[in-house]
């Protein structure tokens, strides 16, 4: 028996070393790889619902009722080949943001691809979901939607949980914004926050110097004393990107009333309607699922495919980044946020 323990005790040690051996190599093989170039996919809904109705179908319908319904639809197809009729297309791309709306680069990649289409498109569908984030990267994602309406293709946008605050700016700038009831809608207003450690530091007989050229390089600092002046220096900026981004809101819905709703508050997309924030109410599903019926739905999605090492390092990182975003988030030192 004893002999069997150490056997199995050398086989798990051999074992072990071959799968550390194995990742090893392979991540030293993966070093000099450059990451494969954007890859777009693209999903026809209506293939994807229809396969998902057969399905039911075949569960809940008798045999009899299947066989009339396949010769119905079989009807059906003869008729529309036959028919010169040319279906609307329709495309759809997913938003999802953080802080510092990261997923611009993918945005601008699915859009230029989009526009490459010339005049084969009807209209272009964006899911939004996205609490806000730096103004500068929330403004260069609106700036890519803003492309879509500039070449005077109907821009409708689609809120199922959230489009505050940079979110909201996003929304903004489609012909059309449908809400989810629920859907929180709004938070047109800027926030700057930082503490300052100056006290302690002091209190532990620690200097800090703050060297600048230009007088207003820097206006609040983290650990140097702060002075009343670098004070309404930076309540001046601040109110500055609100006005920014108030005249940004009424040059795309003038039909708001900035008096009322640029102030950093919120609504439900039920209530959201009435303050002229949204044009309905509705879930991004059923908007969808109804212009499957008239227009052929395709979700286009772009992605990189990284080598074992940069995915590997990817994954590390977003940990971080994301225990790092969530302090930025209360802090938010040194940059605006919307």
């Amino acid at each position: 028996m004893e002999f069997l323990s150490e056997y199995g005790l050398f086989l798990a040690k051999s074992a072990t070393f071959v799968v550390v051996v194995a990742i090893i190599i392979g991540l030293i093989a993966s070093v000099g790889q450059k990451a494969k170039p954007e890859k777009l996919t693209v999903e026809h809904l209506n293939d994807k619902l229809d396969k998902l109705k057969k399905q039911l179908q075949s569960e809940v319908l008798t045999k009899k009722q299947l066989k009339e319904l396949a010769k119905k639809e079989k009807t059906e197809a003869k008729a529309k080949e036959k028919s010169l009729e040319v279906k609307e297309k329709v495309y759809v791309l997913n938003f999802n943001g953080d802080i510092k709306a990261s997923q611009s680069e993918h945005l601008k990649d699915e859009i230029t691809a989009l526009l490459s289409l010339n005049d084969h498109i009807d209209e272009v569908v964006v899911k939004v979901e996205s609490g806000g984030g730096m103004v500068h990267q929330y403004g260069y994602a609106a700036s890519q939607l803003d492309r879509i309406k500039s070449q005077g293709i109907p821009l409708t946008i689609c809120v199922d949980k959230v489009a505050a605050s940079g979110g909201y700016m996003m929304a903004v700038v489609a012909d059309k914004i449908i809400a989810a009831p629920f859907a929180i809608i709004g938070s047109i207003g800027v926030i700057a926050q930082l503490p300052n450690f100056n006290k302690l530091l002091k209190k532990h007989d620690v200097d800090f110097e703050v060297h600048t050229a230009g007088e207003y390089k820097r206006t609040l600092t983290l650990f140097g004393e702060n002075t009343d002046k670098a004070r309404e220096k930076f309540k001046e900026d601040l109110k500055d990107v609100h006005v920014l981004f108030k005249n940004f809101i009424s040059s795309h819905r003038d039909n708001i009333n900035l008096d009322e709703v640029a102030n950093g508050d919120v609504w439900y997309g039920q209530d959201a309607i009435k303050q002229s924030l949204i044009d309905e109410v509705s879930t991004s599903d059923d908007y969808l699922l109804s212009r499957c019926q008239t227009a052929d739905v395709y979700l286009l999605k772009s992605e990189e495919k990284k080598p074992l090492l940069k995915r590997l390092g990817a994954s590390a990182q977003e940990g971080i980044s994301t225990s790092i975003e969530k302090t930025i988030e209360k802090l938010a030192f040194t940059k605006w946020y919307l």
